[in-house]
């Protein structure tokens, strides 16, 4: 897909990954972008900036998403391009309150859940169209330290695969962006354990995703390292898991 003249949706677009979407979708010549966030006035900073139009959506509120797909088609046309980016990683073992696994699991599963089930339908009645979405690295491999994290990412990647499978021969078009760390609001700590191989830009990650795109590949890898990992992983299941533990053992002892 070239993103020229392109009209173009994307979630979590008010800051870190999202915002710099935004800003080279725009300078890829897309004809409007839509910047959706749940906070209002950072997306609509955004959308002055790219000469786009701003939505305040909470993407844990299946509605909210229905609403920003409807207005978006009504006002501006249909979309090309539906970027399913916002994401939050809270939670850690297993005994993260129950509360807690809906909040992340609404956000970083049944968000993109929520777009497919009201896109679909319209892109296939025009002959196709484009779903990125943004899961992780540790939607293919794991996240020491957060079963939450892990568990919604790699549900992502599942939603992601099970689309391109039962719609890419009916026009729709799946990617899913799957970073290690990116020097974003959730990685100001520090990138933990999926800064093993360094923190990248937004910029180096969207890089890919224009790409990706261009090439209308599946897999997302800013981190190109991460290929490798998972040949690892399915090449020998059970020696990945130990290795994941001696990495588990160095990340808490760093963290100590």
């Amino acid at each position: 897909m070239e993103l020229e003249n392109k009209i173009i949706v994307v979630t979590g677009g008010a800051s870190g990954i999202g915002r710099e979407m935004c800003r080279r979708f725009a300078r890829e010549g897309a004809k409007k972008i839509v910047v959706a966030d749940l906070d209002a006035a950072g997306a609509a900073a955004v959308a002055e900036e790219i000469d786009g139009i701003s939505m305040g959506v909470d993407v844990s509120d299946e509605s909210q998403i229905v609403n920003l797909i409807e207005t978006a088609e009504n006002d501006v046309g249909p979309i090309d391009l539906f970027c399913s980016n916002a994401g939050i990683g809270i939670g850690k073992g297993i005994d993260t309150p129950d509360d807690v696994w809906q909040t992340i699991w609404e956000v970083n599963t049944m968000a993109h859940v929520w777009a497919a089930r009201a896109l679909v339908p319209r892109m296939i009645a025009r002959g196709g169209g484009y779903l990125l979405n943004t899961s992780s690295a540790a939607g293919l491999l794991s996240q020491i330290g957060s079963v939450t994290y892990a568990v919604t990412k790699h549900a992502a990647v599942a939603l992601a695969e099970w689309l391109s499978i039962t719609y890419g021969d009916r026009g729709i078009k799946v990617s899913v962006l799957c970073p290690q760390a990116v020097r974003t609001a959730m990685t100001a700590k520090g990138p933990g354990v999926a800064g093993v191989d360094g923190m990248i830009e937004p910029e180096a990650a969207v890089e890919a995703v224009v790409e990706t795109l261009r090439e209308e590949r599946f897999l997302v890898l800013p981190h190109p390292e991460v290929a490798e990992y998972i040949k690892r992983k399915t090449s020998d299941y059970d020696r990945w898991l130990t290795g994941m533990r001696r990495l588990q053992q160095q990340y808490r002892r760093a963290d100590s």
